[in-house]
Formats: structure tokens, C-alpha cells, sequence
């Protein structure tokens, strides 16, 4: 029971602190509420329209792109690390995987999925 011991304290102190804020923010937070105060903050932008309006899906294929894209460039500082152990045939294989990934990013940009144009042609 010793070792949970310390566990049950941490959580104790969690929930101490979490109690505490509340309670702190509830007592000195703003007792007049506004228009202004209660206006969503944007970035400093007055707000346009409404928050459950629909988003395009090029917003959500650029962002899978992006992600996918960006994790598999993240791939080559290790193997910058790791070069000297690795040797040729290390380094053959990292030009093969920068090809394949350029091959995909020429694919994504000749179908048009990077084209934030809102008629959504290719030119």
C-alpha cells in the first residue's frame, strides 16, 4: 500500500487545486456581464456568421494532407542521426522513401487537392 499511497496524495492535491480554481473564479470573476464580455474572442476578428456553419472538405483534405506530409518528413532527422551507422545502403533507402514522397506530393498537387479556390477547377 505504500507506493499507492503517493498516488492517492497526487490525486488528493489534484483535486484540491481544481476545487480551489474554481472556487477563486467563481468569487473574483466579473459579476456584470456584458455584450462585449460575453462576445466569443476570435483571434482579435469580430466574429461573421454562425459557428455550426459548414466547412468545405478541401479544408479538412488539406489538413489530412499537411499531416500526413509533415509526419513523414519528420521521419528524417533520425535518420540524419543515424547515418553513419547506416551506411549506403541506409542512405539508398532514404533516397527511395524521398522519392516516393515527392511522388505522392506531385500526385496530391497535379489532382488539384492543394487549390484553395472556391470554384474548386484546376488551371
Amino acid at each position: 500500500m505504500q507506493g499507492w499511497f503517493s498516488i492517492l496524495i497526487m490525486i488528493a492535491l489534484g483535486a484540491a487545486f481544481a476545487a480551489i480554481a474554481i472556487g477563486l473564479s467563481s468569487l473574483l470573476g466579473p459579476r456584470k456581464p456584458t455584450p462585449e464580455k460575453l462576445a466569443p474572442y476570435e483571434c482579435g476578428m469580430p466574429p461573421v456568421g454562425n459557428a455550426r456553419d459548414r466547412q468545405s472538405v478541401r479544408f479538412y483534405l488539406v489538413a489530412m494532407i499537411f499531416l500526413l506530409f509533415d509526419i513523414e518528413v519528420a521521419f528524417l532527422y533520425p535518420w540524419a542521426m543515424a547515418l553513419r551507422d547506416l551506411g549506403w545502403s541506409g542512405f539508398v533507402q532514404m533516397v527511395l522513401f524521398l522519392c516516393l514522397l515527392l511522388a505522392g506530393y506531385v500526385y496530391v498537387w497535379r489532382k488539384g487537392a492543394l487549390d484553395w479556390g472556391s470554384d474548386g477547377s484546376r488551371r
